[in-house]
């Protein structure tokens, strides 16, 4: 896999071409299947297009990007587990190393996470439709390029995988079977597609309506996939598919027990700009509001090999604790025939 060390690179993230031009320096195997005519053509519209909704835009400008790029940061191993599921899930039936679109890449943090745990048989294209999020990418060493999923500018037939979870109830229902068919388009034969998503009435749902639409500044009203929604997509585009849950939960780490608790407070909070509690109570006992309401929803009946609740434990062998936060995704896994 291309590092993710390279140098900060100033790239302003409404500019294809200038993302073409440093993807051909720093991620040559992804410029090779980029399809320039789609590139021209797409460029042309965002030209032309008026100013669209970005919630994951700057703070500054009325998003909510400059926070969850700091929680990030801050933790940058608090989803790892999930991803690491979703990319050896991609993974399991090819050999080599997979070059895989990641279409909701935000600032990049899948690609960070696999080069941190050691994934290197995957190269990561980092995509996203946020011009912030892509100008924080490249700045912090990530090559990455503004896509939005619907409208893939890749060559057919060119790529080994398609990653679209994190934020995939952020895409229109009218435009859901696009995104499927585009992704079925740029993927070779064998390719693996990979919906992920949090049920509709699931408790990943009841935090979104209960907690970011109420006290975020973006709110927060989207429509969550149900699994038939997911199977109807994969289906009438012509994959094979299979339809899976997984544990997907939240971490984070610290000294003491109530340390690992504050600062998984403070990455929900910062991760989904949770700013009119910070305004209310003040960082530190926003942190822990944060927590205490996720400890509440996020509870699940009893499964085998999931969990059901929050857990805070101590890490025997670095003598820290970890808080633990369960999420449970619901996964469309599709191959390309």
């Amino acid at each position: 896999m291309v590092s993710i060390g390279i140098e900060g690179i100033s790239v302003a993230g409404s500019d294809l071409h200038a993302q073409l031009d440093q993807l051909r320096v720093h991620s040559p195997e992804m410029y090779r299947r980029i399809d320039q005519p789609r590139l021209d053509s797409w460029q042309k519209e965002q030209e032309a297009d008026e100013a669209v909704r970005d919630d994951f835009g700057s703070d500054i400008a009325g998003g909510r990007g400059s926070s969850y790029v700091r929680a990030q940061q801050l933790n940058v191993d608090a989803r790892a587990a999930g991803i690491r599921q979703l990319i050896e899930l991609m993974t399991q039936r090819s050999e080599g190393t997979q070059a895989i679109v990641d279409l909701l890449g935000g600032d990049g943090l899948v690609r960070r996470v696999c080069s941190r745990i050691g994934l290197s048989d995957v190269e990561i294209m980092t995509c996203d439709a946020s011009p912030h999020m892509v100008h924080t990418a490249w700045a912090t060493g990530v090559p990455a390029l503004l896509q939005r999923a619907e409208r893939q500018l890749f060559r057919s037939g060119s790529v080994d995988g398609v990653l679209l979870a994190y934020g995939t109830h952020h895409i229109p229902p009218a435009l859901r079977r696009s995104v499927a068919e585009e992704s079925y388009r740029v993927l070779r034969p064998g390719g693996a597609f990979l919906l992920h998503d949090f049920l509709s009435g699931s408790p990943m749902d009841t935090w979104f309506s209960k907690v970011v639409d109420r006290y975020s500044h973006t709110g927060h009203q989207y429509a969550h996939f149900s699994e038939d929604e997911i199977g109807q997509y994969l289906a009438e585009v012509g994959f094979d598919f299979k339809i899976m849950e997984i544990d997907d939960s939240y971490t984070a780490t610290g000294v003491t027990a109530d340390e690992a608790e504050q600062n998984l407070g403070e990455y929900l909070v910062d991760m989904y700009g949770l700013r009119k509690v910070v305004e209310s109570l003040g960082p530190q006992q926003a942190h822990r509001w944060a927590i205490e309401e996720a400890k509440s929803i996020f509870r699940y009946p009893e499964q085998p090999g999931m969990r059901s609740s929050s857990t805070v434990q101590r890490i025997d062998d670095t003598g820290l604790w970890r808080c633990t936060v369960p999420r449970r995704a619901v996964i469309g896994l599709g191959w390309k025939p």
